[in-house]
């Protein structure tokens, strides 16, 4: 399957600002079946400098400098992507959750994708004593690591009600908990509470999911937003498996992923700082299309 995706990031400020300086990683990933064709940002007012790098989760990172005066900013990324990657199957067979603890802490690499560099917290995800034991009751002794984290996910998708107004990014984790409200990202970042509780390691998944419209109605332009799953390593024989707890599935080819690291702090889309505005008003627009 191959999508078009657009995603425009807007701001509007009160005042004049002087001086922006913002980081943004807006390309999508390759790898994982999951492979990028193309990819574009225009940035409006123009930038005075463009740096682009890999950061230590591999996501390539733009920083920008605008230096003119301005009420609007404009960021417009358009991407092409192929994805084509076999959904595993929720019953699938894996290896004790113990053990899968056990050599997670026994690893002697700090790269990128290394078990252990996910197993502790982050700055969006403390460990609670509340959540780990709300995860533990998927994980009785002996079960197989991904039958637990499929039960939790199961859980999270029914006892959490999806309210986009309930909370912020920086609503704090116990009270997403105590509420049991929120949006994906909040769903995400419980569910990875609750594995690192238990010595798991699960790490924070940024991207797209493609929406179907109702039989018979137009697909809506800039209908669709940013999404947040969960990677959980499973063993070094099925590695890291991907799963939707807003959704209740394991992902398949309607999501596109954009960049992977502990929590939504590692992640943000858009981020930085600005000089002469107290307020702000931000639009995100983000439009999938299937091409074939």
């Amino acid at each position: 399957m191959i999508y078009d995706i657009r995603h425009v990031t807007t701001y509007e400020y009160e005042n004049p600002v002087s001086f922006a300086r913002c980081t943004l990683r807006l390309e999508p990933r390759s790898g994982g079946g999951q492979e990028l064709i193309s990819h574009s940002v225009e940035i409006r007012p123009r930038p005075a400098e463009r740096n682009v790098r890999r950061d230590f989760f591999g996501a390539l990172t733009e920083s920008i400098v605008i230096e003119a005066a301005h009420r609007n900013l404009r960021i417009d990324s358009r991407s092409r992507v192929s994805v084509s990657r076999q959904p595993r199957p929720r019953d699938a067979a894996s290896p004790p959750w113990e053990s899968v603890r056990d050599i997670a802490f026994e690893a002697t690499s700090l790269g990128p994708a290394s078990p252990v560099g996910y197993v502790f917290a982050s700055p969006l995800v403390p460990v609670l004593r509340p959540v780990s034991a709300y995860a533990a009751s998927s994980f009785p002794p002996g079960a197989g690591v991904l039958k637990g984290a499929v039960d939790l996910m199961h859980r999270i998708r029914n006892q959490f009600r999806y309210d986009a107004k309930a909370t912020v990014i920086s609503t704090p984790l116990n009270e997403v908990f105590d509420k049991r409200h929120g949006v994906c990202q909040d769903f995400a970042h419980v569910m990875i509470a609750g594995l690192r509780g238990l010595g798991l390691p699960a790490a924070y998944v940024s991207g797209y999911l493609r929406t179907i419209p109702p039989a018979g109605q137009p697909r809506l332009q800039g209908a669709d937003a940013t999404h947040a799953w969960v990677s959980l390593w499973c063993g070094a024989e099925l590695g890291w498996v991907d799963l939707d707890p807003t959704n209740d599935l394991l992902i398949g080819n309607d999501h596109i992923v954009l960049a992977v690291g502990r929590d939504f702090s590692d992640v943000s889309p858009v981020d930085g700082i600005i000089v002469g505005s107290p307020k702000q008003k931000l639009g995100v627009a983000v439009d999938v299309q299937l091409v074939e």
